[in-house]
């Protein structure tokens, strides 16, 4: 298995850490809002990735974050008139229901920067004292300078960024020892939450979060860290420097950025009116066509989004659906059970499918060319099985067909939607199991009718129940 590493600029056999486990880190949202589908494609792109790692059979160890507390964050909760809390909890919430849609599977952990504010004051007490930070006023400043390799992922160079562009620079005050270093630490405005620290009441800047999340899930040393390429400067860049200076040691040893997503070919902004949540596109279409679009090209490349692209994923995830269905038909339905003579032969070729399938996603994911490969053995399921064919034959390409597609997170047999009947009965039994004080049971009922888009609501009058 192959991965382009954003450090070295070329592809690299993948060798863990530790044999049989890979220990992956992915950038999370900001949660100020509802996810966009610029959000989406790192969550489905690297999704994918920890799925055809487990495929392999790896343990995967997959953590992303979500930064419940910023900028952003604290302005919308003032709009409001709520605390950044309240605004960070319900679009945490938001933000899984959408991730439930694109099939994306939860992370190993999910931790949220305010609860890891012990870690990120250990963490920068650790820089000051090793004299890679130090305290202005309250506020806690990296020296980018002493750390020799700054500027390794993104290839920039530090003197050319003092000399050239201002713009590049990480946001200066006149206090600090160099325009380039970054903030550890910042003392609290009026109006912001904040937590006691040795330097003031404030709150940590955002690049130490990931730095401090990603070594108390995964250790000092991790295989992958992956996100948007709109991360690689400065924020990747600052947590390779915060990392490798407090553990002394390499922090990552891959990086995987995905390319920008477009929308009609320019870059998506509110100021344009081309800005699509993923809520917003759930309305008009399966989430799973969106995850299908967004498989439908190699996460390097830029990603062009347009209602006609939309079109094509929903016809082309159809045709599999349908292949599957017909499959399934012809299962249920078949006089012979057992593989005459001719299907023997013709399931000999299945794997090469399978094969070509494997190939693809080992040449650093290429999703594009691995759904090539199922639409392959879709074709091959339509020519070769038909109202004579056995139930083993059918069966063979069926089964084939949905587990490649469940690499890809893509579900290729809608689940069978439940009878009004089936669901009375399945609240009953979680009636009960509440009265039994099995709280588990309840739960687990609870999230399995979600699961089915069913959702539940606890009133006075007894339990109310709705289709999603």
């Amino acid at each position: 298995m192959r991965i382009f590493n954003t450090e070295t600029k070329r592809k690299e056999e993948f060798v863990p850490l530790e044999p049989g486990k890979v220990r992956m880190y992915v950038c999370g949202p900001t949660v100020y809002n509802f996810i966009h589908i610029g959000n989406a494609r790192p969550m489905i792109v690297f999704d994918t990735v920890r799925r055809y790692m487990e495929y392999r059979g790896y343990e995967v160890n997959y953590v992303s974050n979500f930064t419940d507390v910023d900028d952003k964050i604290i302005a919308k909760a003032n709009e409001e008139g709520v605390s950044a809390q309240e605004i960070s909890e319900r679009y945490i919430a938001e933000c899984k229901k959408d991730m439930a849609g694109m099939n994306v599977k939860p992370a190993t952990t999910h931790p949220l920067a305010t609860q890891e504010i012990d870690g990120m004051i250990d963490m920068i007490q650790t820089l000051i004292d090793k004299g890679y930070a130090y305290n202005v006023n309250g506020t806690v400043y990296f020296r980018t300078r002493k750390f020799k390799d700054y500027g390794k992922l993104s290839h920039k160079n530090l003197d050319d960024l003092r000399a050239g562009n201002r713009s590049l620079l990480v946001t200066g005050e006149d206090q600090k020892e160099d325009p380039l270093d970054f903030v550890l630490w910042k003392p609290k405005k009026e109006g912001e939450p904040s937590w006691p620290s040795p330097w003031s009441d404030g709150r940590p800047g955002w690049h130490i979060e990931c730095s401090v999340m990603s070594k108390k899930y995964l250790g000092e040393q991790i295989d992958i860290h992956a996100g948007g390429e709109d991360l690689i400067f400065p924020h990747h860049e600052n947590e390779i420097a915060q990392s490798e200076c407090c553990n002394g040691k390499i922090f990552s040893k891959y990086w995987m950025h995905n390319a920008f997503l477009n929308i009609d070919n320019r870059k998506m902004s509110k100021s344009l009116g081309n800005f699509f949540t993923v809520r917003e596109i759930s309305e008009k279409y399966d989430l799973q066509v969106l995850r299908f679009f967004m498989l439908n090209a190699h996460y390097r490349s830029p990603l062009n989004f347009s209602a006609e692209l939309m079109e094509s994923s929903k016809n082309a995830l159809e045709r599999i659906r349908n292949a599957v269905a017909n499959l399934k038909y012809t299962e249920e339905h078949a006089q012979a059970e057992a593989m005459s003579e001719a299907e023997q032969q013709l399931a000999a070729g299945v794997p090469e499918y399978r094969k070509k399938f494997e190939e693809a996603m080992d040449d650093d994911f290429n999703t594009a060319d691995a759904l090539a490969a199922i639409f392959e053995l879709v074709k091959f399921a339509n020519s070769n099985v038909n109202e004579s064919s056995s139930r083993a034959f059918a069966k063979l390409l069926r089964d084939e067909i949905l587990q490649l597609m469940d690499v890809m997170g893509l579900i290729a047999e809608p689940k069978e939607e439940l009878l009004d009947a089936d669901i009375e009965k399945l609240i009953e039994e979680r009636q009960a199991a509440r009265k039994e004080k099995n709280f588990a049971r309840a739960d687990e009922i609870r999230n399995e009718l979600l699961e089915k888009g069913i959702t539940l609501l606890d009133t006075r009058e007894g339990v109310k129940w709705k289709r999603a």
